[in-house]
């Protein structure tokens, strides 16, 4: 068994030539307000470039993308990053870029390799995310993983018109283990 590769998914290394992707996917409004609290706007090959090299420098941050498994289409990535190794804790965020790619279980499987990376292969304790009120498909994502609602950043965004909370999740590595197994059965 492949570490990271699912039934229908697999995390693979992120190439520069798929930054063309992600180029389009930085070009939807949507897309952007879900994933980050920098204003929507597009970013250019120059940023995303920078963005992708950060990743290949370092060993407290790893990168995926998240391809399906029968055409090798890049659906997606996720970042483990922030690892402070001392403590064992490290942040997790996924995008998934289409939203015609959203609500079919590839975000929740991919979760699930990312989380088994992160605990068993980095040996991480503790993984963390935030996500805001709004993204109501990702808590309930996070939630089905086992992940616990440890606080909010209350009004910390505004958007359309109005101020939102940024929420604070926390996955224990040994919740992990027993979320597993109920997952599993």
């Amino acid at each position: 068994m492949n570490l990271l590769t699912g039934e229908t998914i697999k995390l693979t290394a992120l190439t520069e030539e798929d930054l063309t992707t992600i180029i389009n996917w930085f070009e939807d409004t949507t897309f952007t307000q879900l994933f980050d609290a920098l204003p929507a706007v597009p970013k250019t090959k120059t940023q995303l470039t920078s963005w992708y090299e950060e990743f290949t420098d370092t060993n407290t941050q790893f990168l995926f993308g998240i391809r399906t498994q029968h055409k090798n289409d890049l659906i997606g990535y996720i970042e483990i990053d922030g690892i402070l190794w001392n403590h064992g804790v490290g942040w997790i965020s996924i995008a998934i870029g289409e939203s015609n790619n959203r609500g079919k279980g590839y975000g929740y499987e991919s979760m699930k390799l990312a989380l088994d990376f992160a605990f068993y292969e980095l040996n991480l304790q503790r993984v963390q995310l935030t996500v805001f009120d709004y993204n109501q498909s990702a808590i309930s994502l996070y939630k089905k993983l086992g992940f616990q609602q440890e606080g909010s950043y209350r009004e910390f965004i505004h958007r359309n018109g109005r101020r939102h909370d940024m929420l604070l999740f926390g996955l224990l590595k040994r919740e992990w283990e027993v979320e597993r197994k109920n997952l599993n059965n």
